[in-house]
This record gives structure tokens, sequence and C-alpha cells, in this order.
């Protein structure tokens, strides 16, 4: 028995006749027929009682087919797997993006990579920078849109590119005639922040615990466009990437630069297998670039 007799054999089974077996397949009915009975030897069972113009499928066709279908399904997605090690794109692409990233890469990607490679499917996932990592090395992601470099071994990155993290205020909060503020400044005020697991939070921590100081956190969201929702009804301050600003229309934000130092962010492609992935990483790339300079 072999997986082509198994196809065959799903076949005849769910289409009940040989004659609309053999169209499906290509095949000559005699051949089939000859393809059908070499299984039921091998197996040294009957699959089928032939009738008039119809095949019963036997107790053991139905116990056969119930084995076949998830063995033919892993043969073809190990197949769709190894075409990326021939520099082949794969039919599914399953992507993991950050939400605090630029914020017109996901739809524009999308229609892009629709009309330069229609056969490829996308998925999209909006996961936190830990979440991508964790993915990309167990495998259910194929590359992930993060910040670089990856904190975990293993992972390799390409830069998109860079942005700086931003103080972010109402027009009514008592910084808001400042042009730029210092990260000294910044570390005094009442914070509305992202949670822990996300990286800019990760980020803005690391920079104050390396002046001796600590995020004055007074309220948590989960999401970036719940923040800039909430933060004109209060007194409250957060810190996002300054791209950023292109997600809604929020007319009473103000956005300052942060300075003494500046907090640089590098975006880029991050993946773990590079060999595998290269021809993907390389379309990717391309057309991300493509959008950033657009």
């Amino acid at each position: 028995m072999d997986f082509r007799q198994l196809r065959y054999f799903v076949a005849v089974y769910e289409e009940g006749h040989v004659g609309r077996a053999a169209e499906r397949l290509s095949l000559s009915q005699p051949a089939l027929s000859q393809q059908i009975r070499q299984l039921e030897h091998s197996l040294d069972v009957s699959l089928f009682e032939r009738g008039n113009k119809r095949l019963l499928p036997t107790l053991a066709a139905h116990t056969l087919y119930n084995h076949a279908l998830p063995l033919l399904d892993g043969m073809q997605k190990a197949r769709e797997a190894l075409l990326g090690f021939r520099g082949q794109a794969l039919r599914t692409l399953a992507i993991g993006v950050l939400q605090t990233v630029h914020p017109a890469l996901v739809p524009q990607l999308l229609e892009r990579v629709r009309k330069a490679q229609p056969h490829l499917v996308i998925q999209i996932y909006e996961l936190s920078g830990s979440e991508i990592e964790k993915r990309l090395l167990n495998g259910t992601l194929d590359i992930g849109i993060s910040y670089l470099p990856p904190r975990q071994a293993g992972l390799h990155g390409v830069l998109l590119y860079e942005d700086e993290l931003q103080l972010v205020i109402s027009a009514e909060h008592p910084l808001r005639e400042f042009k730029k503020v210092s990260l000294r400044q910044a570390a005094e005020l009442p914070m509305l922040l992202l949670g822990e697991e996300f990286q800019v939070r990760q980020i803005w921590q690391a920079q104050l615990a390396n002046l001796g100081r600590r995020a004055q956190v007074q309220a948590e969201l989960n999401t970036m466009a719940a923040i800039l929702d909430s933060l004109p009804y209060m007194r409250l301050a957060t810190v996002l990437p300054g791209r950023a600003q292109q997600i809604g229309e929020h007319p009473d934000l103000l956005w300052k630069p942060l300075s003494e130092p500046r907090v640089p962010l590098q975006v880029g492609l991050v993946y773990r297998d590079a060999q595998r992935q290269q021809a993907s990483v390389t379309l990717l790339r391309q057309l991300l670039e493509d959008v950033i300079t657009a």
C-alpha cells in the first residue's frame, strides 16, 4: 500500500463509481480498477461490494477511509512545507505583527502581496513581541514584524525602518507648550501605558531603569487605539512610536519628541529559518519598503 493507492481508494470511496473516480483522477477505468484490486490484495481484505453500477464500501473500507484522510492531508502539508527549501513561495504565510508598528503596513502589505503573489494566502496575527518570538520558535508563525534585535536566540532580523518613542499628551496637559520633553521630565509624569507584555512598555521601563527611575503607571490598557481614545479626557501621558500618529484622527493629542536621550526604535522582519524563509523575507522586504517609502 502506498499514498498513490490511498488517493485512488479515497476517490473511488467518495464517488461510489469507478468511472466517475477515474475521470476525477484522469485515469482509465481499467487502470483504476487494477490499482484497487492490488490494494485489496496487499491488505488481504475486500474494500467494495460490486453491484450493477455502484461500488458499496465494506466495513473495512470505512475504516481505511477514516485513516487515509489524515494521512493524505499530512502528506500534502509536508509537500507545501518543503517547497520553501527550493526557494518557492509557500501557499500560506503566517505573519505576526506588533500593533505598535507602522499602521499603514498591514493593509497595504495585503494588497501588494495579492497583486505580486495572488496564489499566496497571508494570515495576519496581531501579537505582543514576546508572543511573536515564541510562535516563531515553535513554528506556528513564519515571519514576524517586530522590534529589533530579536531577544530570543536562534532568530534573525532584517531592518525595515527606524522610529523613536514620543511622549503623547492631551492639549490640556501642563507640558503642552514644550517642543520636546527630556527623559527625566517624562519619568516624573503619571502614565497610561500598554501592559507589561508589550515591547514598547518594556523598552520604556528599560530606559527609565538606566536613569535609576521607575515608570509612574496610573492605568493600563491593552490596545494602542484605546489609549489614544482615552488620553484627551485625562491628564495622563503615554509613550508610543512616533509613526503611530497615523492611527485615526486625534486632533486633541500632542506628540512631543523625547530627548536627552532619544529612544530610537528599529522595526524589521524577524524569522527563524533563514534558508526556508529566504524567498518570503525577500518578497515582504521589497513590498514593505515600497509602502514605507510611499
